[in-house]
């Protein structure tokens, strides 16, 4: 829900009609409606500001939703599920979050630990990943040696799945041949996966830390570029220069918003 722009949000989540808006250029049946009969997950719902929350709750008691520029509602039949990594319900006592909202969605809760607490599934979660990296570039799954299993299942990801899919991208993108071995495993200097006694203090005057996800794209867009400026932007010869697939290659540049 964070992901999408809070101006965009009811045509997202409930369509519109065309000519409702400037670029409404044909009708869009939204999230709902796509969804109908069916089950719709809406990821960090916490994230939804309180007037989305409203329209949500009443989507979800009427069974209905009213696209943006249309007369006339259109009953939906969806089942909902929810995830955050937010306490709920502190947000409601703060409130950032409807309790009335919250009461309608808390129907069944589940707690899923994060990924520290669970190594057993770390390697059924490394190959979906891997599987579906490779459908994306269209290329054969590559696999983890034992070594590099063993190196990612001794980390504690404070990053969670999201970190194991960055390290896995990156590694799957930048080794050699079919295997991942360990060392093409790449962890974050500043956290080996050990659990030491007493953490290392910083002298004041460290430099700040960026988010996880946004070092390891800097690091890859580095390296990237590092490469096509070696080969004066020759992609098929700085693809070689990584060990990358011309497709792998695209894909990078595409996703880091490398012209």
């Amino acid at each position: 829900c964070g992901a999408i722009p809070t101006e965009l949000m009811e045509s997202e989540f409930f369509g519109h009609v065309k000519g409702a808006f400037t670029g409404a250029v044909s009708d869009k049946p939204g999230l709902f409606r796509a969804a109908h009969g069916g089950t719709l997950f809406l990821d960090e719902i916490a994230e939804l500001p309180l007037h989305m929350q409203v329209k949500l709750l009443r989507a979800i008691q009427e069974r209905a939703v009213k696209p943006v520029g249309a007369h006339e509602e259109a009953a939906v039949d969806v089942r909902i599920l929810t995830a955050t990594h937010k306490d709920l319900q502190a947000e409601v006592e703060a409130g950032r979050f409807r309790h009335d909202l919250y009461f309608r969605i808390n129907v069944i809760e589940l707690e899923v630990p994060p990924l520290r607490q669970r190594p057993g599934d770390l390697s059924i979660l490394a190959e979906h990943i891997l599987q579906r990296l490779a459908a994306t570039w269209g290329e054969p799954p590559k696999r983890l040696s034992p070594g590099a299993l063993e190196k990612l299942e001794a980390y504690r990801f404070p990053g969670n799945v999201r970190e194991l899919e960055n390290l896995l991208e990156r590694a799957a993108t930048l080794c050699e041949g079919d295997i991942i071995q360990a060392e093409d495993i790449r962890l974050p200097a500043r956290r080996n996966g050990t659990r030491p006694a007493a953490a290392p203090q910083e002298p004041p005057g460290a430099r700040v830390h960026a988010p996880l996800e946004h070092q390891l794209a800097e690091q890859q867009r580095a390296m990237i570029l590092e490469a096509l400026e070696a080969t004066r932007w020759n992609r098929t010869r700085a693809a070689e220069k990584l060990g990358l697939t011309l497709r792998q290659l695209r894909y990078r540049l595409q996703k880091l918003g490398i012209e």
